[in-house]
């Protein structure tokens, strides 16, 4: 008995030099289960795209005249119910701009000199699975600039049930679901109800902002 193809993916790249776009879009279409539905030369043009089209995932360049990427990220996913993942398309990984993206609510970040096949990868791992976008790096980010900050911990911390705990320190090492599993012999729904309540008391949209929360909030330390 066959079964219906998945649907393509359906994004959106945020550019304001051709160029960049161009590279991205010709990677892109070359996938069966890819397709860019636009382009998007400023952050402003970003947002109106993701309203009119509705895209899994944008690319989202930090620094765009008007409204740059962080700011766009911010209205894109504040003016939408089921928004788009938005991945970071950034020149320098140890930006500043880059944290402060994420922290805008940007699910990863790409190098824009990353390789086609890690492109494709990534646009995929965003769209749909448990794991993070390049969990080292952002782990890196996190402690980096999440440690800079005045912070008290928020009430969140000690609303965590023990093996939410657990889950998050897991989480932040960038485990999936199913490693989690493993680690702590359970099963995966099991892992998975409690993602949930970490995503729900921590008030993160998805791993990458639970694992900025830990950070920021001193529950995780940088070693």
């Amino acid at each position: 008995m066959s079964t219906a193809p998945e649907r393509a993916l359906r994004i959106v790249v945020a550019d304001d030099e051709r160029m960049v776009r161009t590279a991205l879009r010709v990677i892109l279409a070359a996938e069966e289960d890819l397709t860019v539905v636009g382009e998007a030369s400023t952050g402003a043009e970003a947002v109106a795209l993701a309203g009119e089209l509705g895209p899994d995932v944008v690319l989202m360049d930090v620094r765009m005249p008007e409204v740059d990427g962080i700011e766009a990220t911010r209205r894109i996913l504040a003016g939408h119910p089921a928004p788009p993942r938005i991945v970071v398309v950034t020149t320098f990984e140890n930006d500043s701009y880059v944290y402060d993206a994420l922290r805008a609510g940007a699910s990863g970040f790409l190098l824009k000199r990353v390789a086609a096949d890690e492109l494709v990868r990534a646009v995929r791992l965003v769209a749909r699975s448990d794991s993070l976008l390049f969990p080292s790096a952002v782990r890196d980010l996190a402690a980096r600039y999440g440690a800079l900050l005045e912070r008290t911990p928020p009430p969140w911390v000690a609303e965590l049930t023990e093996r939410e705990s657990h889950v998050l320190r897991l989480m932040t090492t960038g485990l999936t679901n199913a490693e989690i599993a493993r680690r702590m012999e359970v099963g995966a729904a099991t892992v998975k109800t409690h993602v949930a309540g970490v995503l729900a008391k921590t008030g993160a949209r998805d791993r990458t902002q639970a694992v900025i929360a830990a950070y920021e909030s001193g529950f995780v330390t940088p070693r």
